[in-house]
């Protein structure tokens, strides 16, 4: 099946990251949220991150033209029946996906590829709650989208084989990827290796052994990592990052996967990282760093 045109619901950071990806691909985007404010908004970033790219010669002004040109932002459904794929991109809550792939079952052609971007919850879950379980498959995008070279395609326990080879090429080769398949688990592969690492980061800051500054460094030149687990978690979103940890503490009941309650804090104050201007540390309004937060005396 080609694919040309496909629908991306939900249009926060990892939403606004894989239209912009699909669109420089040339790929035509419905980008669907709640409200044209939100939407205005999230093209405004896209237009802003793209501004970005041309100053560090990354990209043209007229590839941001063409990239913008594809992207249609709306707050309805209408062109459902006219997309080739769908993409699901909203918070990592359980019930409101199942609620939407059942309604995405209903208005889309029942030969398209429901995705779901997901880092810990049940495909075959979400998958039930439709009937066409074979054509749901996860896909897991790591943050910046644009940039990192990698897709977890998640396989639930009725993805056809057909489904898993469709979605693999289509990340592949038209979006220049490279693909692990892993069977569902909680977490998966990378979300249940990287959680642990933030968890511990963010205890050792509480802790008073280290600053945040600091033990970002640490962990940059001492295991080559590109950036460290307090900053990686502000780009994440905390409040994406808690609610990986509340999915995996569930699943597992694991106490390594309890959020710090430092996490908690951050997140009950509506500090959630870069994209609220605040997290572990302070960012400018193009989402620089510019110094640590102050966490204990505010």
């Amino acid at each position: 099946m080609v694919i040309s045109k496909v629908m991306v619901i939900g249009s926060g950071v990892m939403g606004r990251g894989i239209a912009r990806l699909l669109a420089g691909a040339g790929t035509d985007v419905i980008l669907v949220d709640l409200s044209k404010d939100i939407i205005d908004e999230s093209l405004r970033l896209i237009s802003e991150e793209m501004d970005g790219e041309i100053e560090k010669w990354g990209m043209t002004a007229s590839e941001k033209k063409a990239t913008l040109a594809r992207i249609k932002g709306t707050t309805g459904y209408d062109d459902a029946m006219k997309v080739d794929l769908v993409i699901e991109c909203i918070p990592e809550e359980l019930e409101p996906k199942r609620e939407l792939f059942a309604k995405l079952d209903r208005i889309t052609r029942p030969e398209i590829v429901l995705v779901c971007h997901t880092s810990t919850l049940s495909i075959t879950e979400i998958a039930a709650c439709t009937k066409r379980p074979d054509k749901v498959i996860g896909l897991h995008f790591l943050p910046p989208v644009t940039k990192i070279p990698l897709v977890e395609l998640v396989r639930g326990f009725t993805t056809s084989e057909e489904t898993i080879e469709q979605i693999r090429e289509f990340a592949t080769q038209h979006l220049g990827k490279t693909v692990v398949t892993v069977y569902e688990y909680p977490g998966y592969l990378t979300t249940r290796i990287i959680v642990p690492l933030l968890n511990e980061a963010m205890h050792v800051l509480m802790e008073g052994i280290a600053s945040a500054e600091d033990i970002d460094n640490a962990i940059k030149l001492g295991y080559g990592f590109h950036i460290g687990p307090l900053a990686l978690a502000d780009l994440m979103g905390l409040d994406e990052v808690m609610r990986w940890m509340e999915n995996l503490l569930s699943e597992l009941s694991d106490h390594k996967y309890n959020p710090c309650p430092l996490l908690r804090k951050l997140v009950r104050a509506g500090h959630l990282g870069r994209k609220t201007g605040q997290g572990f540390f302070k960012y400018d309004a193009d989402g620089n760093k510019i110094g640590e937060a102050d966490l204990f005396h505010n």
